[in-house]
């Protein structure tokens, strides 16, 4: 069911994971209408959200998902998350070909540049909103064996400091989630030996990330929050 009770709409890209599942159904609980573009031919199920097909790669697909966002004149875009990315080791920076390196760049870094860059004039025009970024701990605490990942969620944080800085007078905010481990089936199959109850939930985070993209954070924008749970 989708609501527009506060008559906005958010934008939430990876909205058929694990934690873009938790953030679309927070923002639908507190009446935000919900677009989310998922991958081509998947036919994912979000009854929260209002779906269209995107390539988040793709300049075109991405300004066609943004226009159904803008759409409706009662409930014009006023938040964009940017959950979409992908993690995944690529062995010491001597043995990681730069295809690869290039690879999470591309995976990590540009959906975000591409979902930001065409829902700005959108929210500019709707007086302004918050745009929520995802990054990760390894970002600001590298661990050996995943520069590829390390550089692209660096590089995340960076943008969305620019960002923050250059639509600020505009009453565009722009701030980061930083992540540990989140509990989710994918993690928890891949790390089976791990203390899962260290873990932050989605649904830990989804209420932050709703914050941070709502007024009632309207004074903070560039800022870094991390979002650990015990891990």
């Amino acid at each position: 069911m989708i609501l527009m009770e506060n008559g906005r709409t958010a934008f939430v890209t990876g909205g058929a994971g694990g934690l873009g599942r938790a953030t679309v159904a927070a923002f639908a609980a507190a009446g935000w209408r919900v677009v989310a573009p998922v991958r081509p031919g998947s036919r994912a199920s979000l009854p929260d959200a209002i779906v269209v097909e995107a390539d988040l790669a793709d300049e075109t697909d991405i300004t066609a998902a943004m226009a159904v966002a803008a759409a409706e004149p009662g409930a014009p875009l006023r938040a964009v998350v940017n959950l979409a990315g992908a993690y995944a080791g690529s062995g010491l920076v001597a043995d990681t070909p730069v295809a690869e390196f290039e690879r999470l760049l591309a995976l990590n870094l540009r959906p975000t540049y591409l979902v930001t860059a065409a829902a700005l004039p959108h929210l500019v025009a709707a007086g302004g909103g918050g745009i929520v970024c995802v990054s990760s701990r390894a970002a600001v605490a590298p661990f050996a064996g995943a520069a590829g990942y390390v550089t692209a969620k660096a590089a995340v944080l960076a943008f969305a400091g620019a960002v923050a800085v250059e639509y600020r007078k505009q009453k565009v905010r722009c701030n980061t989630i930083v992540p540990s481990v989140i509990d989710t089936p994918a993690n928890r199959r891949d790390m089976p030996d791990a203390d899962f109850s260290r873990w932050v939930r989605p649904a830990e985070i989804a209420p932050t990330i709703v914050f941070l993209a709502s007024d009632d954070s309207a004074p903070t924008t560039g800022a870094t929050i991390p979002v650990y749970g015990q891990a």
